[in-house]
């Protein structure tokens, strides 16, 4: 069975149902696998809990200017 992990921040409802639809139609259609078979889940932890290069995530949000 085809697991898909999926680490974030906070997500809402829709974001999160729209994220599950999209991850699974595209893995189906690139494997041949039957959409029904993939299990994708949604860890949702605090950007605090974070880090990359070092620094956590919400202070790299926080400093961010694109």
């Amino acid at each position: 069975m085809p697991y898909i992990s999926i680490e974030s921040g906070a997500l809402t409802s829709e974001q999160k149902k729209e994220l599950i639809e999209r991850l699974t139609t595209t893995a189906s259609e690139i494997t041949n696998i039957p959409a029904q078979f993939f299990t994708v889940t949604i860890k949702e932890l605090p950007d605090e809990n974070f880090g990359i290069g070092g620094k956590p995530i919400d202070e790299i949000k926080r400093n961010y200017k694109p």
